[in-house]
């Protein structure tokens, strides 16, 4: 009798394993996805950033340092490696669109040019979509490394090695104050 309770008990806790260890696989797959979700939303922001760019070189070829700026932004992005390294990049290229969109402030001409509003929309609708993006992801995360830490998944994620996620967080330049001058 005591051979059938031993059974049952090595069972349980054999598929108990089982299903923790698919949970956090699941789990892991969630995190990945949705760090390509945010992946999808900067290439497109990718994309309309040289469109913008022409546009408003054209009302303001003299300002040079905020066009380096964007592009030196994106290209670090591309050549990141890591989630960190790109969340990182992802900080300087966004500080450096909200330079872009400061400076059309000082060209009426170009505020009211019907290309860069469609652009300045298209980039916004964008930006929204990454901040929701990067929200979600964010979520995912909390959720995977709870299920890694807390008793007793803790366990198997140890066992199997499963490591934890780093959150999206605003780098300190974002979370400076926004100085706007008129």
């Amino acid at each position: 009798m005591w051979w059938i309770v031993l059974i049952v008990i090595v069972v349980v806790i054999i598929l108990w394993f089982v299903a923790t260890y698919n949970n956090l696989v699941v789990l892991r797959n969630r995190v990945k996805d949705q760090w390509a979700q945010i992946d999808v939303q900067l290439k497109r922001r990718f994309d309309l950033i040289p469109n913008l760019l022409e546009t408003v070189k054209g009302y303001a070829a003299h300002e040079k340092d905020t066009f380096e700026a964007i592009v030196n932004a994106r290209n670090s992005y591309t050549t990141a490696v890591t989630p960190t390294d790109q969340m990182k990049a992802d900080g300087e290229l966004t500080q450096a669109i909200s330079k872009l969109f400061a400076l059309a402030e000082n060209y009426p001409d170009l505020k009211a040019n019907t290309n860069f509003l469609e652009l300045q929309g298209e980039l916004t609708e964008t930006e929204s979509k990454i901040a929701s993006a990067r929200q979600f992801y964010n979520d995912t995360v909390l959720q995977y490394n709870n299920k890694c830490e807390v008793l007793p998944s803790n366990l198997v994620a140890n066992i199997c090695g499963f490591k934890k996620e780093s959150f999206f967080e605003a780098n300190e330049k974002e979370r400076e104050n926004v100085q706007v001058k008129f």
